[in-house]
């Protein structure tokens, strides 16, 4: 299935969460925020929330800096 993610075509197996997706991205217990078609999903609703196919995810990495 096709997803759109952070603006770019992106393919993944059917049936796959938002934390399965995230561990793809190698970014599991990183400190992330996750966006679905513009509603961001609380990380305990990770495991719970499928993914459908042309779905806009958008996953936003925190950056400390100063």
């Amino acid at each position: 299935m096709e997803i759109e993610l952070n603006g770019a075509a992106h393919q993944l197996p059917a049936n796959q969460n938002v934390e399965e997706l995230i561990a793809g991205l190698s970014l599991a217990g990183k400190a992330v925020a996750v966006a679905i078609n513009r509603e961001i999903v609380p990380r305990s609703a990770w495991a719970q929330r499928q993914l459908q196919a042309a779905d806009r995810v958008d996953v936003v990495r925190a950056i400390g800096g100063g």
